[in-house]
């Protein structure tokens, strides 16, 4: 919603204050699809040169991030300790092996039943299930676990901040683009320069609004876009830092709650539950 009341706030302050000076609307109308054609269907098709078929599809899908803002909120990192704090004192009490009902078969599991957004997140579940499946077969060194998963989630960061780069990229062309219509425009001018002033001067202005609108685009829509998004995968990416938190300080052998307040200090400050209401959650789940 903000995204949308930013972008509407925008237009209406730079077009508004243009016909308040007295601006005429008419060439820009005029103006606006012919050089929109030059400058949105090459950025298009430097976007498409540009990245792989998966990079294509993975930016589309991030478009939706941007409006949305990010998937978790602190109702979700509540669930997620509760959950890992029924996995790590299941694994401290009766041993790893205890676990296995419950990582081996995720959907079939009574834990991970009880939380049916963790179960669907298939990212989540998948680190979860495969670091405690390691621990099973004996890999319990805290150092190690740590360092496998930090590279695992630094190379998980890395893809998920393609889409935003790729739209910056974009951004940082456009005024380049803006200019390549804008030169257009001028060549064009100057195949009629037998045309009278008034002709002549409307064919300059048409051109010029390439260059507006290749700078307003870059800097007033597509970069804000591309730092939105990276907001939103950088918030994201402290759900899988929780798991990697009470994970390795489970491993180095702290009780379940101590394991639990470590993952619930990685969580972003807006969306952190107090210590209370975390201690109040999982005394709440089963034994």
């Amino acid at each position: 919603m903000l995204v949308i009341g930013g972008l509407v706030f925008l237009l209406i302050c730079v077009f508004g204050s243009y016909l308040t000076a007295g601006g005429s609307i008419e060439p820009l109308i005029e103006a606006i699809p012919f050089e929109m054609w030059t400058i949105g269907g090459a950025a298009i098709g430097t976007f498409v040169m540009a990245n792989s078929m998966t990079g294509l599809k993975h930016t589309l899908h991030g478009f939706g991030k941007i409006f949305k803002g990010g998937a978790f909120k602190k109702s979700d990192y509540m669930d997620l300790l509760c959950l890992l704090f029924f996995l790590v004192r299941l694994a401290s009490t009766k041993g790893a092996m205890a676990l296995e009902p419950h990582i081996e078969k995720p959907e079939e599991s009574t834990a991970f039943q009880k939380f049916p957004k963790i179960l669907a997140n298939h990212h989540a579940s998948t680190i979860i299930c495969d670091y405690l499946r390691m621990v099973g077969m004996n890999a319990d060194d805290p150092n190690q676990i740590e360092d496998v998963m930090a590279r695992e989630l630094k190379k998980n960061l890395a893809e998920e901040m393609h889409p935003a780069h790729a739209l910056q990229t974009i951004a940082d062309a456009l005024p380049a683009l803006g200019i390549v219509a804008a030169v257009l425009g001028v060549i064009k001018t100057m195949s009629h320069i037998d045309q009278p002033p008034a002709i002549l001067g409307a064919m300059i202005g048409g051109a010029l609004v390439g260059t507006f609108l290749g700078v307003l685009l870059a800097y007033g829509m597509v970069g804000p876009c591309a730092t939105r998004l990276k907001g939103v995968v950088e918030e994201e990416a402290a759900y899988p830092e929780v798991i990697r938190a009470v994970l390795v300080t489970h491993l180095h052998g702290n009780a379940p709650q101590v394991s639990v307040e470590s993952g619930r200090k990685m969580v972003p400050s807006e969306h952190m539950p107090t210590f209370q209401e975390l201690e109040e959650a999982v005394q709440t789940v089963d034994r």
